[in-house]
């Protein structure tokens, strides 16, 4: 067993190597003055088939990446023909508006990016801060891996750490086995939860993502994963990890680096998978957050999964754009006060609220207020009374605390008939 693990490292480094080497050509580096997306004239779109700047990489200022070029197929009408992958998609998270599509409900095999349904379903779980017992099932898991041995008591995430940072199939498999007992029991909850999280054309039949004939998704369906894990407590924290250290880690150095090259190489870059087999080419999601906008791209069987990352994540950035819809400056509302010593009061948010313009359709958002019809004193400064919500297509995208913007004491009644005589000899 031990000699098949080390082979088995051996080869997944191997085709890792391979697979950043392939992955994006990042030597060719030549000085441009290319304006970036967000300098340029107004009215005119960045054309993100022409160059890769350095202003959304991570790159020096001044230089761009010059991509090879696509040697598949692609529709005369598709705006990105130097992306290479066969299934993609670029959404904006708040609304799961489709900013970019291309076969996104093809039927793909998902390879290592499996494992973000895989985190959700564990931080869902109410384990996390739970110990794990490696089984011998777990430490004799196949391809990459932390070299977990058996009986080893790891923290459930410290694991989910691993699992995404180094694609860990060994924490995979330990990470079901304490979640749900076995890993047949938590693949078919994975499965159930993708269905009601709308992943309608998914089917995991691991929590890995090693080939499997009957384990497949979507581009579409990952995006709408991501959608939802970007609102647990810790996924954010986990999937744009650069580096960590635990001291169970079986190196001198107990660290762990993360393999997500977008990390470095994009700017906002908050995330999230990416993977590779023979059957699936290479496959990753990315995501960017910027000026509160999150995008994330999906792209499965690619040439150069990072090349083409960039590309779909440039796109997204420049067909978007953040509006404050509900700012913390602007009064809401003036509410009548009771029994105070003021007769009412300005309210206001307690934080901004922006929202994604696709096209200049700020009409697709309304503004609805939850806030009583008068306020009572003693009444504190900041004191929350309410709330702001933001609605688009039925859904709630956002939504803030309505707060109070000063004290007011409560009016005494000795008070009251002292003012009712001061008035009265007035």
């Amino acid at each position: 067993m031990k000699a098949k693990k080390i082979f088995g490292g051996i080869f997944f480094a191997t085709l890792l190597s391979f697979g950043i080497a392939q992955g994006i050509v990042a030597a060719q580096y030549f000085t441009d003055g290319t304006s970036p997306v967000t300098n340029l004239p107004p009215g005119l779109k960045f054309d993100p088939s022409k160059s890769l700047t350095s202003d959304n990489s991570g790159l020096n200022p001044g230089y761009m990446i010059t991509p090879p070029p696509n040697t598949r197929p692609v529709d005369p009408n598709d705006p990105l023909p130097n992306v290479t992958a066969t299934s993609a998609v670029v959404i904006e998270a708040s609304t799961g508006h489709i900013i970019y599509s291309r076969n996104a409900d093809q039927q793909m095999f998902p390879t290592s990016t499996t494992k973000m349904a895989t985190l959700i379903m564990a931080l869902e779980s109410g384990k996390i801060s739970e110990i794990v017992n490696i089984s011998t099932n777990a430490s004799g898991t196949e391809g990459s891996t932390l070299w977990l041995e058996p009986n080893e008591k790891i923290p459930l995430n410290d694991l989910l750490y691993g699992m995404i940072m180094v694609s860990a199939n060994d924490a995979s498999i330990a990470v079901a086995e304490h979640v749900d007992g076995s890993v047949q029991n938590f693949v078919e909850h994975m499965n159930q939860r993708a269905a009601e999280l709308g992943a309608t054309g998914t089917h995991f039949n691991n929590p890995h993502g090693l080939p499997d004939n009957n384990h497949y998704t979507t581009a579409h369906d990952l995006a709408l994963l991501a959608v939802h894990g970007y609102t647990l407590p810790g996924f954010e924290e986990i999937v744009s990890a650069q580096e960590a250290s635990f001291g169970w880690i079986h190196d001198k150095t107990k660290t762990l680096h993360t393999e997500n090259q977008m990390l470095w190489l994009y700017r906002g870059s908050n995330g999230i998978k990416h993977g590779s087999t023979k059957n699936s080419g290479r496959c990753v999601i990315s995501a960017a957050k910027r000026d509160g906008i999150q995008i994330i791209a999906v792209i499965l069987d690619s040439l150069y999964m990072w090349n083409d990352s960039i590309y779909l994540l440039d796109y997204g950035f420049a067909n978007v754009k953040p509006e404050t819809l509900v700012s913390s400056v602007n009064v809401v509302k003036t509410l009548p006060v009771v029994s105070g010593r003021r007769k009412s009061m300005p309210v206001k948010t307690a934080s901004d609220i922006v929202v994604p313009i696709f096209q200049n359709d700020s009409d697709a958002y309304q503004i609805e207020y939850d806030l009583p019809e008068f306020l009572t004193a003693p009444v504190k400064i900041n004191e929350t009374i309410g709330k702001a919500h933001v609605i688009c297509d039925g859904k709630e995208i956002a939504s803030t605390d309505i707060i109070t913007t000063a004290d007011v004491e409560h009016k005494s009644f000795f008070r009251w008939l002292v003012n009712k005589i001061h008035n009265f000899l007035a």
